[in-house]
């Protein structure tokens, strides 16, 4: 979700020298200002929410209650953007590897969300942008609101006090187009994956959508999911080398999908079925609450959808 930026609540700032040439690659090369360096920025839109952006995280947020009460969410969730970005890249050849020890919050909860899924190979950044969304809620959240969401370029992390709930439009193609999560569900994330989306995959789904506890539990699930609605060897599926499609990629020379020919429909549901299996196999580990999963035309659901 993309908006132009109003006149700015607050100005943001990270030292250029603090990034200039530190990202180890385009995911942090995308945005930067025209007088080199970085801003980042809140703005209000004009109805009203708040938008958070700098170099390539986007942020559409919300929170709701009396005024006074989300002027201050909405100044707090600002402060605690003015060094995500920051805090990522001082990290980053860490967060693209397995393993590796890390100090920041988001950092920490980016690898926390990833872990459950080893020894299977997942890096921090499968859960980047919930991560991300996560802590801006997480400012959001206090007295006098009773639910927020900040939504992270489709990823969104909700906070819901008992008896509220919040509806999203799901921007996929046939069955299910939105999900109403309400306090009780358990759920303040949705994080959706797919090789049509704007990270890599290895899997052919034309998108994941999960539910989980968090915003970053949902992003790794989703990317888990995706992988596995697949169909190896087929001939009309076309793979390169990640490193190839983005020189700094954390996937290395893993094989990502980068177009996939109309299928029969016995192999879609293949294809489908071995993606389920691995929702099922995720939501009986209470690690999300429930996925839908599509490709071409044709959908499968699990769990809380």
């Amino acid at each position: 979700m993309r908006a132009r930026l109003q006149e700015p609540v607050s100005p943001l700032a990270v030292p250029a020298n603090r990034l200039r040439g530190a990202s180890g690659g385009s995911i942090f090369e995308k945005s930067k200002p025209a007088r080199g360096g970085w801003a980042a920025a809140a703005a209000l839109l004009p109805d009203g929410r708040l938008h958070l952006q700098q170099g390539p995280i986007d942020i559409v947020a919300e929170a709701f209650g009396p005024t006074d009460a989300v002027t201050a969410a909405y100044d707090r969730a600002a402060q605690r953007f003015e060094t995500v970005l920051e805090e990522l890249v001082a990290e980053l050849p860490a967060l693209r590897s397995e393993g590796q020890a890390l100090q920041g919050e988001i950092a920490r909860a980016m690898a926390a969300a990833v872990a459950p899924y080893r020894p299977a190979f997942i890096t921090p950044m499968a859960a980047v942008a919930g991560a991300v969304a996560d802590a801006v809620v997480a400012a959001l959240a206090g007295p006098g609101i009773d639910r927020a969401y900040a939504n992270n370029g489709g990823d969104i992390a909700m906070w819901l006090t008992t008896g509220m709930a919040l509806t999203t439009a799901l921007a996929v193609t046939g069955g299910l187009d939105r999900v109403t999560v309400q306090a009780k569900d358990g759920v303040s994330g949705i994080a959706t994956s797919g090789w049509r989306g704007r990270s890599f995959s290895l899997g052919i789904a034309d998108a994941v959508t999960v539910l989980a506890p968090t915003a970053a539990m949902a992003d790794a699930a989703a990317t888990m999911i995706a992988n596995a609605v697949d169909l190896p060897g087929h001939d009309g599926i076309r793979r390169r080398p990640a490193r190839d499609c983005q020189a700094d990629s954390d996937l290395g020379d893993r094989l990502v999908t980068v177009a996939v020919a109309p299928l029969t429909a016995s192999d879609r549901a293949c294809a489908l079925d071995r993606g389920l299996a691995a929702a099922e196999a995720y939501r009986a580990r209470e690690l999300i609450a429930g996925a839908a999963l599509y490709l071409q035309g044709e959908t499968r659901l699990t769990g809380v959808m």
